[in-house]
């Protein structure tokens, strides 16, 4: 097969890369530059962290070397730009709080690398993603179906569960079945790559200080406003609605103390208001769910009468059971999912995903709009 292969710099994308090799596949790997300091090779000085940083251009560019396969970067700057970040802007705007990397997945770095593979003759895309698909049950039915990876604490199919049927087709993902992290750095060891010991990231790749609420005040603008109780009540000031979260309890400034001494919780995020409402945990409770923009990847199943399920509505939390049911005709913004949890769940932003699952299976997604107990 011939293969496209995202570089990333990282061990994960290297090993899958060469794995990709090593089974015979012609193979040319593509950095993205997502950034517009991160087009050039330029040696970077000083402390490096998030994803995207120079240097993973480099390491990208040292193991493509290695291991024999084309190499070329490609200037995205741009579009991640206009795509992603100013996405992730506006949903901040509109007192969400998004996941950025189920965006990019589907709206740039797959959507990218599939456009590219589809117009110049690549049989699939490999990345360096924990997930792993599988033949369709159905007999002669070429689709595909995204599952956990063998690897449950890396998996990463709630971040791959936007992408569609159509782009899954097109994928490989060669670490799916691997056992651990460990295994994936001795293989890098053993075959001689340069990043066998990187250290992972885990900042928001556009935001390499992890001052997200710094990032977000110089773009967005602060306004002074209110923080309230659940009864109306003014208990102190806060710097700009923008860049709280539901369900967060630090960086508060509170300084009258609850009745009961308790600490409280951010219950709602009002930016036209430009108030914070707090409360108690147990107020963070809910156990339904209204989701925006579903995707649903599979088609032999009927969701429109409810579908008994496990839903996971944070990128590394746990299974809730629940009953799931697509509303609506046509598809994305006419259609809503709901989500009835037969386990209660705790402060859920707006913005966040909800993946569904059918064992270890993704069978649907959705963009929370709304939650309620």
């Amino acid at each position: 097969m011939k293969i496209l292969a995202a570089m990333s710099g990282g061990v994960d994308s290297s090993v899958a890369t060469a794995r990709a090799v090593e089974a015979g596949h012609e193979v040319t790997g593509v950095y993205l530059a997502l950034h517009a300091n991160l087009a050039s090779t330029d040696v970077p000085t000083g402390p490096i962290r998030g994803c995207g940083n120079p240097q993973d251009q480099l390491d990208a560019a040292r193991v493509a070397k290695l291991l024999g396969v084309d190499f070329h970067v490609w200037d995205y700057a741009e579009e991640f730009s206009a795509i992603v970040i100013q996405e992730f802007l506006n949903r901040y705007a509109a007192g969400q709080t998004p996941n950025p990397c189920v965006f990019c997945n589907e709206h740039v770095k797959f959507a990218v690398l599939q456009q590219y593979a589809l117009e110049h003759g690549f049989d699939a895309v490999a990345t360096g993603h924990y997930a792993q698909l599988l033949p369709h049950a159905g007999a002669g039915d070429e689709q595909v179906e995204l599952h956990r990876a063998a690897y449950r604490d890396k998996d990463q199919s709630y971040v791959l569960s936007a992408i569609g049927n159509d782009m899954l087709a097109r994928a490989l993902f060669p670490l799916g079945g691997i056992p651990s992290k460990e295994a994936v750095r001795e293989e890098a060891a053993r075959r001689g790559l340069p990043v066998s010991s990187k250290p992972e990231s885990f900042d928001i790749c556009f935001i390499p200080d992890g001052d997200t609420l710094g990032f977000l005040r110089a773009r967005l603008g602060a306004q002074p406003g209110e923080i309230r109780d659940e009864e109306g009540r003014v208990l102190g000031e806060h710097q700009g609605a923008i860049g709280y979260t539901i369900g967060q309890r630090k960086g508060l400034g509170l300084t009258v103390p609850a009745a009961d001494g308790r600490p409280r919780y951010v219950l709602d995020v009002n930016v036209k208001s430009n108030v914070i409402t707090v409360g108690p945990k147990e107020a963070l409770a809910l156990n339904h769910i209204e989701g925006e923009n579903p995707v649903w990847l599979a088609p032999e199943i009927d969701p429109s009468d409810g579908v008994e399920a496990a839903v996971q509505v944070r990128a590394h939390g746990r299974e809730v059971p629940a009953t799931v049911r697509i509303t609506g005709d046509g598809v994305g913004s006419e259609q809503r999912m709901f989500v009835d949890l037969h386990e209660e769940v705790r402060g859920l932003p707006r913005g966040q995903s909800v993946v569904v699952y059918n064992g270890s299976r993704v069978i649907g997604q959705s963009v929370v709009a709304r939650t309620w107990r």
